[in-house]
């Protein structure tokens, strides 16, 4: 019995055991049969090439329907590592115009998987990118002695103007992180890097297709396989027509000309961005083709910051520009109504003393806003802040509120990357910094003159200019008015309400009018045009003040709200206001009149860089 039991368990022992290898037999080869392509890749790359054709990207247009970018033929020296035999390493070289140290250099890099993400010696790599026409020619002539390289065809950017580089953007060759997040990638493709070339990637990238190609077993292509029917065609990616108007930025970026700064101009009846200036600037070709990565370095490396979109991401203390919205929460919150005075004794004087310029005083509100005094929006904010029955903390959290509202504190949303939110200071804020001592109004005053902790992008000013052009709506700016065969974002086309009343728009709409016919925006008058207008100068601790200025015209139905911003150019009404008048001008009449054209020169052929000071280093 004990000998049966033993012999019982011996075969059971032995037929778990055949089993096991047999279960492992079949994982493994599953695992490469299936799992693993490495082996497919080898049987196919024997007797097929499946090369990728690479669809046109996208168009761009103006809103008028000029062409800004457009595509030209590139061509990449591409490989197949296995299929590589030997060779003539000096014909190479003559024939794409290196030396063997360079092509020793990008075989180096081709084979690296750290630049190389997801190398294989049984998948197309490309060794070579942007060839010339001339390169391309004298390697086709010769490609049938270089066994297992071919040439891969692609579009390259090209620019009509040299201008709206930071609207743009541009495209560049993906990294590993972008092969990890969207399998449309493989290693040597490129994307959109900045502007819109970004945050449009996927309408205007396209649809890749594939032609399967017969080798013979010497690797030499025999045709296409079955005729071609197993090819997929390409789909190009879809046109783009902007609301920018490349008239109206080329003229702003003139204008800009040897300065630090922006331009921002909205169409306020649509929130289309009519012009968007970033200063200094850089030419767009600089980006393109096998000099890209030099080029890029040297605007990384410049002092100026070509690459930083001021328009965006500067964040600035809007200064005088921030009244109006002060203003309008007053109002609002019953802190004044258009008969109350305060009084201007040279500044705003009560325990502290923040300074103004000359004029009548007492003063009301339109008037405040005509000679941009000081004194009327701090009281205004002292009697807000410190409104008799309640609690500063809680006062600060509601004008906060208010001014999210108006589109400040948060990115407003443009279809751009990397845009910045700016700073609305919040109760727990000057609780932290006065380390839980009590605070009032006369602690924080200086934000009601948009000064202190206050900071706002120059997108932002102009959309509030835009806010009062509507009378009390806005809509998210944007940059793309239409796109192929594709509904734009219906977000765009939905009105944004601040918390504020039509008629108190309307008070603070004839203050800004008063402005220009009479107060500190005199140099915005143009004749024939109604415009609107606000001076700010912004106080900078680092140097001499920035110049700023918004405004909009017509007083009724307004086409075009600018805000222009110029670093350490002194007082609003210098630079600010005269590069406003003119950029309106030129939008609306779509020529300078000659009476303009004294203060166009001067705005040209001005230089902020060097009378601020402001050196390279």
């Amino acid at each position: 019995m004990r000998k049966d039991y033993i012999l019982e368990k011996r075969r059971y022992t032995i037929s778990g055991f055949i089993c096991l290898v047999v279960i492992v037999y079949i994982i493994r080869l599953f695992s490469l049969q299936v799992s693993e392509d490495k082996y497919k890749k080898n049987a196919d790359s024997n007797a097929f090439l499946k090369k990728v054709i690479y669809p046109a990207r996208g168009l761009m247009y103006d809103r008028n329907d000029k062409l800004l970018v457009f595509n030209q033929p590139a061509y990449d020296v591409m490989l197949i590592p296995k299929d590589v035999g030997d060779f003539d390493t000096l014909a190479l070289c003559s024939a794409l115009d290196i030396t063997p140290e360079i092509l020793a250099e990008k075989w180096a890099e081709m084979k690296n998987p750290r630049k190389n993400p997801g190398y294989s010696a049984y998948t197309p790599q490309k060794l070579m990118s942007h060839l010339s026409a001339e390169d391309y020619g004298r390697l086709s002539e010769k490609l049938y002695l270089f066994p297992g390289f071919f040439i891969q065809k692609r579009t390259v950017r090209q620019y009509s103007y040299n201008a709206a580089s930071n609207i743009l953007g541009n495209i560049r060759e993906v990294s590993g992180s972008d092969l990890e997040k969207d399998r449309y990638y493989r290693a040597g493709d490129y994307t959109g890097d900045l502007g819109i070339e970004k945050s449009y990637e996927k309408h205007l990238r396209g649809e890749k297709g594939m032609e399967i190609l017969m080798k013979d077993a010497s690797g030499r292509i025999k045709g296409k396989y079955e005729g071609g029917r197993h090819d997929v065609s390409p789909i190009s990616g879809r046109n783009l027509r902007l609301s920018i108007d490349i008239e109206l930025q080329e003229y702003g970026e003139q204008l800009m000309k040897n300065k630090i700064g922006a331009i921002v101009a909205i169409e306020p009846s649509t929130g289309e961005v009519l012009a968007m200036v970033t200063s200094p600037g850089y030419d767009p070709s600089l980006l393109v083709g096998k000099d890209r990565g030099k080029h890029y370095a040297e605007l990384v490396r410049d002092p100026y910051k070509p690459l930083y979109d001021r328009a965006l991401q500067g964040m600035y203390p809007p200064g005088s520009t921030f009244k109006p919205t002060q203003g309008l929460i007053f109002l609002q919150e019953g802190i004044v109504n258009l008969k109350t005075q305060y009084p201007c004794y040279r500044g705003y004087v009560n325990g502290l003393r923040v300074g103004c310029h000359p004029h009548g005083s007492p003063i009301a509100l339109k008037p405040a806003l005509q000679t941009s005094c000081n004194a009327y929006f701090c009281w205004g904010l002292k009697n807000f802040i410190d409104k008799r029955g309640t609690k500063a903390y809680d006062q600060l959290t509601k004008w906060k509120d208010y001014l999210v509202s108006m589109g400040y504190g948060y990115p407003l949303g443009i279809d751009l990357p990397s845009e910045r939110r700016g700073f609305i200071p919040n109760s727990k804020y000057y609780s932290d910094s006065f380390r839980g001592a009590n605070w009032s109004a006369n602690s924080i005053i200086s934000i009601a003159i948009g000064q202190g902790e206050v900071l706002a992008t120059p997108l932002q000013i102009a959309n509030l200019c835009a806010t009062i052009a509507n009378r009390g709506y806005f809509f998210t700016p944007h940059v793309v008015k239409s796109i192929t065969d594709t509904v734009i974002d219906s977000s765009y086309k939905q009105k944004h309400a601040p918390k504020i009343r039509r008629e108190h728009y309307e008070a603070v709409a004839e203050g800004m009018r008063m402005a220009v016919l009479g107060g500190t925006c005199r140099a915005a008058n143009i004749p024939g045009v109604e415009v609107c207008g606000k001076t700010g100068t912004a106080q900078n601790p680092h140097g001499k003040d920035h110049s700023a200025f918004m405004g909009f015209a017509p007083y009724h139905n307004p086409k075009i709200a600018v805000c222009v911003y110029v670093e350490n150019a002194g007082y609003g009404a210098a630079f600010g206001v005269p590069i406003g008048r003119l950029m309106i001008e030129k939008y609306l009449k779509r020529t300078i009149s000659p009476e303009s054209k004294g203060v166009e020169e001067r705005m040209i052929n001005s230089n902020t860089i060097i009378s601020s000071g402001v050196t390279k280093h």
